[in-house]
């Protein structure tokens, strides 16, 4: 076979020519992490209703870096309402991973064929889904507001939600449909998942009380955690669903610290409302900080803003994250719970208040002197994945 003749400096200046374009190549700025699906984070704010959870999924959503949806789960509940929680886990779960990955086509199973971002259960509290690529309403880097953004953006097509999703480095998701923390295994060792788990509790005094003010809007999701084969619970005089749910937050913290599986070191963050209430900037940064955020001045001034308002919320108010006083807040029930109630709460709830550190009231005296501080004081690590010693010492 007869091959040309190449002479040295055509060669010389061929490899020259790759070698320049190989640099190039090396140097030139790739697609973003975000967009290639490396290296995003993925956060699930794991807790129960009326505990705080919508102020702190805000305090995720709101942050320029996050995609977040609240309660997505919502839709395998509402669709397969005769079902347990126990026995919709696996479905939950499943959705939850998809999300996570952005792949919204999990939704077909829940939402109407022709659908819009409206569709979504409580879309608008979502900045993104308001914010480009999903929405103009706001700038990308903006506070949204819940209010201006359901009439601008309502008709915007479902698909945008994918989109959006996979333009941001973290996914967060807030869900309270999860009662023990070994359904989540496969997702923390998940290789396509970076999860870290936010477990948010409150006051089981607080819950009740909260709870109370929102029984209508709970009555379905209480007959799926007793499992009444559809039947809705509005009145729950034994206080079962409150039991189930201190059951869960002890079996979930206990699961996390007592003998925790390798793949959980460094996943796990139990926070208590009570002290993001009382040092908000200071329990928020050690929170972004775990799931590799940073609090910019803009989010700072709309936290003050926030955990500073006149007093503690209208019942109109009960699933909005309005401007509130958050100390009062966190104190109403002492205020208005009867005190047979507080003493019903601790009975069913005893396991839970000696895990999270809440001291238990003996007297209506106790109750209503606010100089006696129910919130046993820890540290902000005290509940990392290694503390079940720290933790449980002090009681």
């Amino acid at each position: 076979m007869w091959l040309p003749r190449v002479s040295s400096t055509a060669v010389t200046a061929l490899l020259l020519a790759q070698t320049f374009l190989l640099l190039f190549l090396i140097s030139r700025p790739g697609p973003s992490p975000a967009a290639c699906g490396e290296e995003r984070v993925h956060v699930l704010v794991l807790s129960s209703w009326r505990s705080g959870s919508s102020f702190v999924g805000q305090l995720f959503s709101q942050h320029p870096d996050v995609f977040y949806l609240m309660e997505p789960a919502w839709h395998v509940w509402t669709t397969l309402s005769q079902g347990s929680a126990a026995t919709l886990h696996m479905a939950v779960r499943d959705l939850v991973r998809s999300v996570f990955l952005c792949d919204m086509d999990v939704f077909d199973a829940y939402l109407p064929w022709r659908r819009n971002l409206s569709d979504l259960f409580q879309w608008a509290v979502s900045r993104a889904l308001c914010s480009p690529p999903a929405c103009s309403a706001f700038p990308r880097g903006a506070i949204s507001s819940e209010a201006v953004c359901k009439p601008l953006c309502a008709r915007r097509p479902f698909s945008l939600a994918q989109e959006a999703c996979r333009s941001y480095s973290h996914v967060v998701l807030k869900e309270v449909r999860f009662f023990n923390l070994q359904v989540l295994y496969p997702l923390l060792s998940d290789p396509a998942l970076n999860l870290r788990i936010v477990h948010l509790v409150r006051d089981p005094r607080a819950v009740l009380r909260s709870r109370e003010a929102a029984a209508k809007a709970l009555a379905r999701d209480n007959g799926i955690v007793l499992g009444t084969n559809g039947t809705w619970v509005e009145a729950d005089p034994g206080l079962r669903v409150v039991r189930e749910v201190c059951r869960s937050h002890v079996r979930i913290a206990e699961a996390a610290t007592l003998k925790p599986p390798p793949f959980l070191r460094g996943r796990y963050r139990l926070v208590r409302f009570e002290d993001l209430a009382r040092e908000p900037l200071a329990e928020i940064r050690a929170l972004y900080a775990f799931t590799g955020l940073s609090l910019t001045p803009q989010l700072e001034a709309w936290i003050y803003n926030i955990t500073h308002g006149s007093g503690p919320g209208a019942r109109r108010e009960a699933f909005k994250t309005s401007s509130r006083n958050a100390l009062n807040v966190s104190q109403a029930w002492r205020h208005t719970l009867p005190f047979a109630k507080i003493r019903r709460v601790q009975e069913l709830c005893t396991g839970a208040l000696q895990l999270l550190g809440y001291r238990p009231v003996y007297s209506e005296d106790e109750q209503h002197d606010l100089a006696l501080d129910l919130v046993l004081p820890r540290g902000l690590n005290s509940f990392s994945w290694a503390s079940s010693t720290a933790s449980h010492s002090r009681h």
